[in-house]
């Protein structure tokens, strides 16, 4: 839960925030009152045949994200895991007004990916990550723009830091940096130039429920680790991306799809 809390954040639709504000608030609300609907209705809505073509569109949509950067970098993919939650709307017995107490249902998916990388050339390996962007930003339709980092002033230094060209682009007195955030994205990676204690990715959140469709945890491959990943390439990459919302059941009966 805390962790589909954090991204959730980076949500892009209108409605992108309806299913984290109502799963922070299942806990407290489990009386009918405070529901739009019961545990059996809520499964039947989120295992529609509407629901679930909406819930494979968007799992094909954020995977082509996380392939997108083994097909265009030097990162090799690793391990993808996939949380899919649908939540109740809020119910009548709230006293102040909510933003999912026009809905039902609130359906959201978020990816999780794991890459190997060579430690021996994160220079070379960065430097392309940010050129597909800068290849994706520059088509005139807009279109393959999955990868939004870019050689900006702070990437070019960063590029330059890890080639030892350049100083640490956050100050000569600052920790190896190991982030890249832009358009709700969130790549981080493992410390290469001899930070003590190391600092590693971590395992993927071992506390997510896998109770479909309330709550849906796919992992791919099934027996993959974030440590074997670094046994076998040397380093991690880890790609977050924010939550999108794919299905929603309003309470007049309409629906919304992504």
């Amino acid at each position: 839960m805390r962790a589909f809390a954090r991204r959730a954040v980076g949500s892009k639709t209108v409605w992108g925030s309806l299913a984290v504000i109502v799963l922070l608030a299942v806990p407290a609300c489990s009386t009918t009152p405070d529901r739009a609907v019961s545990d059996k209705r809520l499964r039947k809505l989120g295992e529609s045949g509407q629901a679930v073509k909406a819930r494979e569109r968007a799992e094909q949509r954020l995977r082509d994200v996380a392939r997108a950067y083994a097909d265009r970098t030097p990162l090799w993919l690793g391990l993808v895991v996939v949380h899919d939650v649908c939540v109740p709307g809020s119910g009548p017995g709230w006293f102040f007004q909510q933003k999912t107490d026009n809905y039902k249902i609130a359906c959201s998916m978020t990816i999780t990916a794991y890459y190997g990388a060579d430690p021996k050339h994160m220079g070379d390996t960065l430097d392309a990550i940010l050129t597909a962007g800068d290849h994706a930003r520059s088509r005139p339709d807009g279109s393959g723009s999955l990868i939004p980092f870019t050689h900006d002033d702070h990437g070019k230094r960063l590029v330059a830091y890890y080639r030892g060209h350049g100083p640490n682009p956050q100050s000569p007195q600052a920790t190896e940096p190991t982030r890249l955030t832009l358009s709700g994205q969130t790549l981080t990676w493992d410390t290469t130039r001899g930070s003590t204690p190391r600092r590693l990715v971590e395992e993927p959140y071992a506390g997510l429920v896998d109770d479909p469709p309330v709550s849906r945890v796919v992992r791919a491959p099934k027996t993959a680790t974030v440590a074997a990943v670094r046994k076998r390439y040397g380093l991690v990459f880890k790609l977050e991306l924010p939550y999108s919302d794919y299905y929603g059941v309003l309470k007049n009966g309409r629906t919304r799809t992504q």
